[in-house]
């Protein structure tokens, strides 16, 4: 029998919940299932050898619905998306898409006749496909315009005039991409390595596969590291005096059996006490004793001492240490991320930010 423990304190200063539940299996889908067909990049199972950045740029608020489409926009805010990442296309062109679209909606109806898509999102009668550009979803020089993916459906016994519904949408981004890696890819490739979707299981699997057949790329899941959420917590505190992150919530999953999760709530102005606490001075003297203000800048070195002041601060109080264990969820009021890759982003001025962190993790599980 499935045993469960749970218990509630508070303190001025923090809200926490720990509960216990079972172990339950955990299935990693394997790189080699993507790497079994030659490609033209000469992939091989090997990771890259970069890590992810130690020092990366202060969060700053981005009024992009000036260069977003706000309709768009809509469309990318407030969704939980599931993340994976994809390898360079071969010969895929922007100026394309319309063709695309016509070519991924044929494709569905193709696997749906043959029976292979009959049970993908229930009784539906036709899906309609759409790929369009996000203009202005860069960042920089390198980065290419980030592609929406949209499938339209209706219920097979809905009125004849009955609008079709939106059922799927994905999206493929690379923001603020490695320039190096960007530049030594032959001309024929478009790297948009983050893939973000939302909806059945059945139709993220059919349009994985029309673009891995369509453009020689593989696709793979893509996680969101200890390291990667413990930069979100940094990154979204940062951001509390010009957007309020409203509540600092992180779960930790500790390893006993069965294994315990903690749910640990900080007050907002806490944590933004804590974080400016941590921080450098962003003024330095230089040889001729003029202050000049750097380009600021957050070190990895002040994210691990702002998450110990965190984890110190909760074994004070519950004499339980968090070390021990690992940060698998973390949401404030600018979004949610989790460890099993899943995101929400539901502050825009915020997400250029969050999504050139998730750029280079993709980039760096890619196989080379």
């Amino acid at each position: 029998m499935e045993r469960h423990r749970n218990s509630a304190t508070r303190t001025p200063l923090n809200s926490v919940v720990v509960q216990r539940r079972s172990k339950s299996k955990s299935y990693r889908q394997s790189y080699r299932s993507c790497l079994g067909a030659a490609s033209r990049l000469g992939l091989t199972p090997a990771l890259t050898a970069r890590r992810l950045n130690t020092s990366r740029r202060a969060p700053k608020s981005h009024n992009i619905t000036d260069k977003v489409s706000p309709d768009q926009l809509a469309l990318l805010v407030k969704t939980e998306w599931h993340l994976s990442y994809v390898t360079p296309l071969y010969q895929f062109r922007h100026t394309q898409l319309k063709s695309y679209s016509r070519q991924l909606s044929a494709f569905i109806a193709a696997e749906k006749q043959q029976g292979l898509a009959v049970e993908v999102e229930g009784p539906q009668s036709s899906f309609r496909v759409s790929l369009s550009a996000v203009q202005g979803m860069v960042e920089a020089e390198d980065d290419p315009e980030t592609v929406l993916i949209q499938i339209h459906s209706k219920h097979s016994h809905g009125r004849q005039d009955e609008p079709q519904r939106p059922v799927w949408s994905g999206w493929l981004t690379c923001i603020n991409g490695n320039p190096e890696y960007l530049r030594s890819l032959p001309k024929d490739f478009t790297c948009l390595p983050l893939f973000c979707s939302s909806g059945g299981e059945g139709l993220t699997s059919l349009v994985k596969s029309w673009f891995q057949r369509t453009f020689d790329c593989c696709f793979g899941p893509l996680e969101i590291s200890h390291t990667s959420l413990q930069w979100l917590v940094a990154l979204w505190t940062n951001c509390h005096t010009e957007s309020s992150i409203q509540h600092l919530k992180m779960i930790w999953t500790l390893p006993v059996a069965p294994p315990l999760q903690v749910t640990y709530t900080v007050h907002p102005q806490d944590a933004w006490e804590l974080w400016s606490s941590v921080r450098k001075d962003p003024q330095q003297e230089n040889k001729a004793g003029e202050e000049v203000e750097e380009e600021n800048s957050i070190d990895i070195e002040e994210v691990m001492r702002f998450m110990q002041g965190l984890k110190s601060h909760f074994n004070r109080h519950f004499r339980l240490d968090l070390s021990a264990g690992s940060l698998s969820q973390v949401s404030t009021a600018l979004g949610s991320a989790k460890f099993n890759g899943t995101i929400k982003i539901s502050n825009s001025r915020y997400m250029i930010t969050t999504l050139t962190l998730l750029t280079e993790c993709a980039l760096l599980k890619m196989p080379i």
